[in-house]
């Protein structure tokens, strides 16, 4: 016997949209700034012919073709669901977030390795450092506030004491771990090309140019793999997290039910959206009306302890051994 879960009520539908609606603005803001910093850099590399400012051009043009995809993706994801696809479309930031990596590869790194090597075997003076300086120098603090609000939103939703690098790891939603690699990303290419840039002119040697460019082509290669296998656990389906587990667990067997757990899976159909699957334990006696009741009751405390547990489905059985593990897999129950 299974039992699906309703729909979510109204009120979850509304806050997500608000919090969509609030992470769109900030996509727009960024994707207006990385448009202003890519046509200043695209300049400076007219006038100086600093191959290092064409890579950071072309990493602004991707990152803001980035912030679209992440935009497309969270429009995409809001569609309600299909005959064919009847637990909606949240997975579809999950497969923009996978497009930005390959976006960061492809366009960003390999060109900038590209570019670099090219630079390495036929090396140039630059004319007008001046323009890529004061522009380098611009786009290195627009990054760093841009950086500084993304680590403020990530610190608002991280856990206490847990570290950035965890963050990315273990986050479901993929945009501010996609944001705090990008920024950073960005802020490191900036400093690298202004290094590059620096040798060059001190030395009179292009080579430092054609240098400062492959790292940052390496770089953008780095980042652009991290994303990749992230976002790859998350197509495939990741679990809720351990403590979300444990709330589940302890909303169906609290509040003096009846039910216990006997084995539970979870997995998320998107970033606020989780499908839980329990079979619990019931008593052998409990009437079919009891056991509807029982597990009525329990769906209800899931959702309101976990509201993004939209849909929820419990299998009565009876327990036929004394101990269990839930969330393992492995059912001590009959069929």
């Amino acid at each position: 016997m299974s039992t699906p879960a309703e729909p979510a009520p109204d009120t979850q539908g509304a806050a997500a949209d608000a919090g969509a609606h609030g992470g769109t603005r900030a996509i727009i803001a960024a994707l207006a700034a990385n448009l202003g910093i890519a046509i200043a850099k695209f300049v400076a590399f007219l006038v100086t012919g600093a191959s290092s400012m064409l890579a950071e051009a072309i990493h602004s043009v991707a990152d803001s073709g980035n912030q679209v995809l992440l935009l497309i993706g969270g429009r995409t994801s809001r569609r309600a669901p299909t005959p064919q696809h009847p637990f909606g479309f949240g997975r579809d930031r999950y497969v923009y977030g996978f497009l930005v990596a390959i976006v960061l590869f492809s366009v960003g790194g390999v060109f900038a390795v590209y570019e670099g090597v090219h630079k390495l075997l036929e090396p140039e003076e630059l004319t007008s450092p001046g323009w890529a300086f004061g522009v380098l120098l611009v786009a290195i603090v627009l990054e760093s506030f841009s950086l500084r609000t993304a680590r403020k939103e990530t610190d608002a939703v991280r856990k206490p004491g847990e570290s950035y690098w965890a963050f990315i790891r273990h986050a479901r939603a993929p945009e501010l771990p996609v944001v705090l690699l990008e920024d950073t990303a960005a802020l490191t290419g900036l400093v690298l090309a202004l290094l590059g840039v620096g040798l060059s002119v001190v030395t009179g040697n292009g080579v430092y140019d054609g240098l400062g460019t492959v790292a940052i082509g390496l770089l953008l290669i780095v980042v652009a793999a991290i994303l990749a296998v992230e976002t790859k656990s998350l197509l495939l389906g990741e679990s809720a997290t351990p403590d979300v587990q444990r709330q589940i667990v302890a909303a169906l067997e609290g509040s003096g039910s009846v039910l216990s757990v006997v084995h539970m899976e979870t997995q998320h159909l998107g970033p606020e959206e989780l499908l839980v699957g329990a079979k619990i334990a019931v008593r052998h006696d409990d009437t079919a009306a009891a056991v509807a009741r029982a597990i009525d009751e329990a769906e209800a405390r899931i959702r309101a302890a976990v509201p993004m547990a939209r849909v929820i489905y419990l299998e009565p059985d009876i327990r036929r051994a004394e101990h269990s593990t839930p969330g393992t897999g492995a059912s001590t129950t009959g069929g």
